[in-house]
């Protein structure tokens, strides 16, 4: 083999094991049979790649029904990639480093719990948290969980506001993987997107966590492109009426006073949807 067959070799098995890694992400615990399955590889070469990512603790397998499952590797991984996310152009810090004040005055007045999110392809990305009052449970989960852009209100705000051939191409992607969580169909969403864009944030209580709802304000850079999305989350009763408009400022305050602090030529901010193909 040559040594550009054996690199094109090496690309192809890369390739495969992401793509591999991003369907335990979507099936959860699977079976070779399973996974070999739903990417279309031989069981051989399925086997022979899990293999490879459990030797890194890129995954693991239970040792009672020998499903695999993502590995605490991942977690580790995700943690050192939040940490540098913004840390790019004019070295003015990173993103989440200059958000945490913001999240830790917002968490203070509110009593609530803040999030923190970016986009990453065609996901949005929780950079980070601050625990309120009220322990509740969210789509993506702790910092570093993911859902797709348009599901839920943190990262409706991010999809909403990107450039209207963007937010096509991603909703192309991201409809069916929507429909599949029970969330909203392509008519719903389009509606929904066009509100937001309109209002200038995501409020809608869309009943997919019972007794939960959410709001979330755009965060901009400098230039004017949305990076991100701060919101509010806590019980359904604590989020309406006149304590909604009062969230509702506080937020909008919060991301104006970000935004000139935000450089505009940091790419680690702006991430194209073709990241995730």
């Amino acid at each position: 083999m040559s040594v550009q067959e054996k690199s094109e070799s090496s690309v192809t098995s890369l390739k495969r094991a992401i793509e591999l890694l991003q369907a335990l992400s979507e099936l959860g615990p699977s079976r070779i049979s399973d996974l070999a399955r739903h990417l279309g590889y031989t069981q051989a070469t399925t086997h022979r790649l899990l293999q490879q990512l459990a030797e890194g603790d890129l995954v693991s397998q239970s040792p009672t029904d020998k499903r695999y499952a993502l590995g605490l590797g991942l977690a580790t991984l995700a943690t050192h990639a939040v940490e540098h996310v913004g840390h790019g152009g004019d070295g003015a810090g990173g993103l989440k480093a200059l958000c945490r004040p913001v999240l830790a005055r917002l968490g203070a007045a509110l009593g609530e719990s803040i999030f923190l999110f970016v986009r990453s392809g065609f996901d949005a990305v929780c950079l980070d948290r601050w625990e309120g009052q009220f322990p509740i449970r969210t789509l993506t989960g702790d910092v570093g969980g993911r859902v797709p852009l348009g599901g839920g209100q943190g990262a409706m705000a991010i999809l909403a506001h990107l450039a209207p051939n963007e937010c096509e191409e991603i909703l192309r992607y991201n409809v069916p993987r929507l429909m599949g969580m029970g969330t909203l169909d392509g008519v719903h969403l389009r509606a929904e997107i066009a509100r937001t864009r309109k209002q200038g944030y995501s409020a809608e209580d869309t009943g997919v966590i019972a007794g939960v709802a959410a709001v979330a304000v755009p965060v901009w850079d400098a230039a004017g492109h949305v990076v991100a999305a701060i919101s509010v989350a806590t019980l359904s009763t604590r989020l309406s009426g006149e304590r909604l408009s009062v969230v509702l400022d506080l937020l909008k305050k919060e991301a104006a006073l970000l935004s000139p602090q935000i450089n505009p030529f940091d790419r680690t901010l702006r991430r194209s949807s073709k990241t995730s193909t």
